[in-house]
């Protein structure tokens, strides 16, 4: 299939950056680890055109950043979007037209929507020469892999910059961002990344890295509210109220922010999205993937991975992912053969 070139959506400045592959303002900050820079000063506009894909709860909380930030946003989203809950954000009818762009952000599900949105539909092809496409959602090693290749014989710049935090931590732009690429294309996309983000953490210019840690630290969480629960099954058998036993744990030995927020969830038994156990699952299931590509069986993993499928198969995916900790207490039934039904719902 061709592509006819089509007319820029957005008219160009003589003293606006092109933002292309291999160029850089010399006031742009200086690629290195470290937080993003906070100020109003070093927070400096570049109304760069940006396009969008992907409006659920926390992409449209990042696109408003971005306007926020004195941006030209143009976003797509694969259900009808209600323009007033993205107040700036300009609503277009293709996703192609949000490839039309400096730099374009995709917040979908999972691979699979990328693979139907963006590569089926021949976005790379018919994309604006010199594009940064920044992968924001949690998305398996191998397909990052993939699409690193992909973006490479397009001539586009690719990043994998999955991030830390819920829809309301988007929305106050304190989002940590891991972000791997090739230094010109993280280098572009610089001047986007602080209004969205309390930190960036840069990771090296292997996209896949970004993508991994993403995937270990969402692991390490689900560990860690399995790790709660089974404390809880023992506590409680002998008469200690859950509350006091968190009280206790956080006072001396688990203070991180993990034991924080979800001792609070399984003290109140309060289990509302957050993040919903289903796409959990989806996120355990791409890590045990990525162990097994290396070759070895990680236990724990294999552990809250049956967890959260046993709470899937209860109807219980919508809820957040911490519904596995109520199974675990109430002594949830044995995993069904039909795991994998669980893992694709």
């Amino acid at each position: 299939m061709t592509y006819a070139p089509k007319p820029p959506l957005w008219p160009r400045h003589r003293d606006q950056p092109t933002h292309r592959r291999g160029s850089r303002s010399d006031d742009r900050p200086v690629a290195g680890s470290g937080p993003a820079p906070s100020s109003h000063a070093n927070k400096r506009r570049y109304n760069m055109q940006i396009g969008f894909i992907g409006l659920g709860s926390m992409g449209s909380a990042m696109a408003l950043n971005l306007v926020k930030a004195g941006h030209d946003v143009r976003a797509w989203n694969r259900s009808k979007v209600a323009q007033d809950s993205v107040r700036g954000v300009t609503l277009v009818e293709l996703a192609g037209d949000a490839f039309q762009a400096d730099v374009a952000f995709t917040m979908l599900s999972d691979d699979p929507a990328i693979r139907e949105v963006v590569l089926d539909a021949g976005l790379l092809a018919s994309a604006q020469p010199g594009l940064t496409h920044v992968v924001t959602s949690t998305i398996s090693v191998a397909f990052a892999r993939e699409l690193e290749q992909l973006h490479e014989e397009a001539g586009l710049g690719y990043v994998s910059a999955p991030v830390l935090g819920r829809p309301n931590v988007a929305a106050s732009g304190q989002l940590n961002i891991l972000a791997a690429g090739k230094a010109d294309a993280v280098a572009a996309i610089e001047p986007l990344l602080a209004p969205l983000s309390k930190r960036v953490w840069r990771l090296g210019e292997n996209p896949a890295r970004a993508n991994t840690a993403k995937l270990a630290c969402n692991m390490m969480i689900a560990m860690a509210i399995e790790a709660m629960a089974e404390s809880v099954v023992l506590t409680e058998s002998v008469g200690l109220d859950r509350a006091d036993f968190f009280e206790l744990i956080l006072g001396t030995l688990f203070s991180g922010r993990a034991y924080e927020s979800y001792s609070v969830q399984i003290t109140e038994r309060s289990f509302e999205p957050g993040f919903k156990a289903k796409l959990a699952l989806k996120d355990m299931r791409l890590a045990t993937e990525a162990s097994k590509e290396i070759g070895r069986t990680l236990p724990m993993l294999e552990a809250v991975r049956e967890g959260l499928s046993k709470a899937v198969l209860a109807g219980l995916g919508d809820k957040d992912w911490s519904i596995m900790a109520d199974m675990t207490v109430r002594g949830g039934g044995s995993l069904a053969s039909s795991e994998n039904n669980a893992e694709t719902n």
